[in-house]
């Protein structure tokens, strides 16, 4: 994997920031975009990388600044191998309180900037047989009260999924990886950090006896974009600790 090329939406904070570590870890080039600029400062500087790793100032949700971030990550570099489609955003309230302009955004942010990191890398991605991994959640599996613009949009980027896959290939392989409970406190920008904290309780809800981390999201992704996975494609792979398979009675 070394010298190869990947762009992490999402990147400066979260799940997002644990990719960007892995994928560093492992050789790659990584172009972050995020739209938290003191993040993503913070990112760099955590990161202490100059030359693999860059940072895009750049909202996933409007197409020219995507557009434009993904030409500067190709320029670059000279090549983009993989996407992993990170950024996501909620807001958890009742349906009658829920503004269409909120409504409208977390759908914007979660699922349209999806289909716009495809469209603008798909050139790039086809000369190099690359590969896309979208992150959905498990709530598009199952839900809470008051998350219907957050379920929907991941809904729509595991649906969304398959369909690229059978659109972009076989040049361009695309899969889906639905995180469950990941702790990300401690992966978060500075004045937003704080130590991770599990009871008992909350290690028990999951059959693998912990609460999950960025790591395990990461390391999936590596796999997913690798040549081992030359024959996945179209899947969702729920990576939640055997959450969503226990049965919990109150």
């Amino acid at each position: 994997m070394k010298n190869k090329t990947v762009i992490i939406t999402g990147g400066a904070q979260g799940i997002g920031r644990g990719l960007v570590k892995s994928f560093l870890d492992e050789g790659w080039n990584v172009s972050a975009a995020d739209i938290d600029g003191e993040a993503g400062l913070e990112l760099v500087e955590v990161m202490k990388e100059d030359s693999r790793l860059s940072f895009f100032k750049c909202d996933v949700s409007a197409a020219m600044e995507t557009e434009k971030m993904v030409a500067d990550t190709a320029k670059k570099y000279g090549a983009i191998n993989a996407v992993i489609n990170n950024a996501g955003i909620g807001v958890n309230k009742n349906i009658l309180e829920l503004s269409i302009e909120e409504w409208n955004r977390v759908l914007a942010v979660n699922l349209t900037s999806v289909f716009l990191l495809a469209k603008f890398s798909r050139i790039h991605l086809e000369k190099n047989k690359g590969s896309i991994v979208n992150i959905a959640s498990t709530r598009a599996l199952m839900s809470e009260p008051n998350t219907e613009a957050y379920s929907a949009s991941k809904g729509g980027v595991m649906a969304l999924t398959h369909a690229l896959s059978v659109s972009l290939g076989p040049l361009i392989r695309v899969n889906c990886i639905s995180p469950g409970w990941i702790e990300v406190s401690d992966f978060k920008k500075k004045r937003d950090f704080k130590e991770p904290a599990h009871s008992e309780a909350d290690k028990n809800q999951h059959p693998a006896g912990r609460v999950g981390a960025p790591s395990d999201i990461a390391q999936l992704a590596l796999y997913l974009v690798s040549d081992k996975a030359g024959f996945i494609t179209g899947q969702n792979f729920v990576v939640d600790g055997g959450m969503t398979k226990r049965m919990i009675y109150v």
